[in-house]
């Protein structure tokens, strides 16, 4: 009773249970958004489960800024991502379409915000990271496994069991490129034979699911990808190993690909050929990228208005390349803005890598190099597709934040405890990949 009393008015006790309550609301928020449980579970398509994830991410907020004491300091990445947000406002009066800009504004890309600011201020440790980062990649090997059993197809190509972004055969192999090196990076954790079996088995799962949906953009994403990782983890992380089943899996893959597939890469560099399945898209892209860039030239400051393209084209289609339409949506100052996020985002990776707790915990190393192969693979893939709207960039730049605060402020205090589970389980990696 003395205890319970004891925590009743407890400024401190009544500050670590909010910012308790809004982590967890974070991390409800991660899964509802990654795992869209309502196109998995009948019945559950009726209740609006986008709402009350965006709910949630609200009373989050709130509840992160109560434990706050006096003025809440923001990170540069925030601040720069509430200017873009106050930019697209600026747009909408002057928008083709108010009411889709105001949508656009409002209804997609501030819960983009809210989860910046939620993860820069909530996550402080690396538990707290994982967890998040564990929802994500976990969710997409889920997606990609249900994508292959369902086998819906779009003209040929594999298309994504759950709906949203996941829908689109480009959209799911971006995603499935981001989260394919914080997967490598639990496989490379993982302690016991089913452990590395299961998230094995995973990655498997979702590098074929890129091969089927002949997506161009998702391979040149996964690419990018997969080198990086090559480099943090094999190279630089001394498991020399990888680099050797890294380059004999990429023989792999190219002799058992189907056909087609190399079809659809040569028309990369040479243009459509006849099997590829393109039907004319590279032509259509290359005029939806032309369009956008003029449209951004001849409405610099404020441009078009945002989510507007579509109907000011008359195409009904995005650009699909992330700056070229933000800039023509939304104005330049926009695309600069957009474009200092991403920069610091590298930054905060740079400064990352030069910290003592960077040198010298292997678990630490280990999703820092997978944020690093992540930014990589969402760079190539923001060039093929439209981004600036959706959430999971921005759960990316928020990570980084969080990464950079984490090692900076226990640069000084001793390895955690995980650190040594992890150097315990070494063996059993190295066991597990001679096998």
């Amino acid at each position: 009773m003395a205890t319970v009393a004891a925590g009743i008015g407890n400024p401190i006790s009544e500050k670590k249970q909010r910012s308790s309550f809004a982590y967890w609301a974070l991390l409800v928020f991660s899964f509802l958004y990654y795992a869209r449980p309502e196109d998995v579970i009948p019945g559950l398509n009726v209740i609006s489960v986008a709402k009350i994830a965006g709910g949630l991410a609200v009373v989050g907020l709130i509840a992160g800024l109560m434990t706050q004491k006096g003025k809440v300091k923001f990170p540069l990445e925030v601040k720069l991502l509430l200017l873009l947000g106050a930019q697209m406002c600026l747009t909408i009066p002057f928008a083709y379409w108010r009411g889709g800009a105001f949508a656009t504004v409002f209804g997609k890309y501030s819960k983009g915000v809210i989860v910046a600011i939620l993860v820069s201020m909530l996550v402080t440790n690396l538990p707290q990271l994982r967890k998040l980062l564990w929802v994500q990649a976990a969710a997409m090997v889920v997606t990609a496994i249900a994508s292959i059993l369902l086998h819906r197809t779009v003209q040929g190509r594999l298309s994504g069991a759950l709906g949203g972004i996941f829908e689109n055969p480009n959209d799911l192999a971006i995603n499935i490129a981001l989260n394919w090196s914080l997967c490598l990076a639990f496989l490379l954790r993982a302690r016991g034979p089913l452990k590395k079996a299961v998230w094995g088995f995973g990655i498997l799962a979702m590098l074929y699911a890129v091969v089927a949906t002949y997506s161009r953009s998702g391979f040149l994403a996964l690419v990018l990808a997969g080198l990086l990782c090559v480099w943090e983890f094999g190279v630089k992380g001394r498991r020399f190993h990888l680099v050797l089943l890294a380059g004999i899996f990429a023989v792999l893959v190219l002799a058992f690909a189907p056909p087609q597939y190399y079809q659809r890469l040569q028309s990369i560099v040479f243009g459509s050929v006849q099997g590829d399945l393109d039907r004319g898209s590279a032509e259509a892209r290359k005029e939806l990228l032309r369009l956008s860039v003029h449209l951004m030239i001849t409405h610099p400051l404020v441009g078009i208005g945002p989510g507007n393209f579509p109907a000011v084209t008359g195409t009904w289609r995005v650009a699909h390349n992330t700056y070229s339409e933000l800039g023509a949506e939304a104005g330049i100052p926009a695309l600069l803005l957009f474009l200092l996020v991403m920069a610091s985002v590298y930054r905060n990776l740079r400064v990352v890598q030069k910290t003592a707790r960077f040198k010298k915990d292997p678990e630490f190393r280990l999703f820092a190099g997978a944020l690093v192969a992540s930014f990589g693979a969402y760079l190539m893939g923001a060039f093929f597709s439209d981004t600036a709207y959706e959430l999971f960039p921005y759960f990316l730049v928020a990570y980084t934040v969080a990464l950079r605060r984490i090692a900076i402020s226990s640069s000084e205090k001793p390895i955690p405890q995980s650190t040594n589970r992890l150097k315990v389980s070494q063996p059993i990696e190295g066991a597990y990949a001679r096998v």
